[in-house]
């Protein structure tokens, strides 16, 4: 790629980023419209059961919401015998009804938020987390800076940032053209998504994870979103790292399509049935 392609690249890139929070906040004047769950979440009422003792909760990612992100895979831990909630986070006043760009710091107090009202309402002691994109890797925020960990059995992460990402090297140019500055202007949680920011030198200083919570996290080859897809990998004695293609090697799902893709929703209930020290 030659530097005129990659100028160009950045700055479609940056220009979409633009288009489409621009016209989020188009709608700020009329009132946001009321979160929808997906089917099988957000049931109050829930019980949880001794062979199903912790709910889910489910967390989307970046311009997703829950509704969308979580369509097919809320009423499958439903049908389960979870118990499944799922909650819309990081929506900002400029950008209108679009979710997951504000400071993922305070998604992260979003999602503790949540949790606590998951737990009140259920009378579980613990909840466990699954997460797509930055919505698995925010939780990780929410683990080791505020008390999280004390409420979390499992977090699994599906095609999580938890490195950050490369953007297929249009990180670098951006930083090398001055354009963070203008990312993080229409977008915060991208920026903070890239990788080398400041914000995942704080995430991982000092470690991927923490005590008392064991990690799953689930990793496609054709992930062109979070670039290298290997970003996903935690490092730590209670992490279990899979790719989706050693389960199923003709399985092309990139980083969106592993929402709906059935077989990472069975790795993700055998995941949430697995014994607390991962197995080999």
């Amino acid at each position: 790629m030659t530097i005129n392609q990659g100028v160009r690249r950045v700055a479609t890139w940056a220009a979409t980023l633009a288009v489409v929070l621009t016209a989020g906040a188009g709608l700020t004047a009329a009132p946001a419209a009321a979160d929808i769950s997906p089917l099988g979440a957000n049931i109050w009422t829930c019980e949880p059961s001794p062979l199903r003792p912790r709910p889910v909760v489910l967390v989307h990612g970046t311009f997703e919401d829950m509704a969308g992100n979580w369509a097919t895979l809320s009423p499958r831990l439903k049908l389960a015998g979870h118990c499944v909630f799922a909650l819309n986070y990081g929506r900002v006043p400029a950008t209108g009804p679009v979710h997951g760009v504000g400071d993922i710091s305070r998604s992260a107090q979003e999602l503790s938020d949540f949790v606590d009202r998951v737990l009140a309402a259920t009378g579980a002691s613990e909840v466990d987390v699954v997460g797509h994109s930055q919505g698995g890797m925010m939780p990780r925020y929410y683990l080791k800076f505020l008390n999280g960990a004390a409420k979390v059995h499992r977090l699994i992460g599906v095609t999580p940032s938890n490195h950050g990402t490369s953007s297929s090297g249009l990180v670098d140019l951006a930083r090398l053209l001055g354009l963070s500055p203008a990312v993080a202007l229409v977008c915060q949680a991208c920026q903070q998504q890239m990788a080398g920011s400041d914000f995942m030198k704080t995430l991982n200083d000092g470690g991927d994870t923490v005590p008392g919570v064991d990690y799953t996290v689930i990793a496609t080859r054709f992930d062109r979103v979070v670039t290298p897809y290997t970003s996903s990998f935690l490092t730590g004695d209670a992490v279990r790292n899979i790719l989706l293609q050693d389960r199923a090697p003709l399985d092309f799902s990139g980083h969106a399509a592993v929402n709906h893709d059935p077989v990472v929703h069975q790795i993700v209930l055998d995941e949430l049935d697995a014994p607390a020290t991962p197995l080999p």
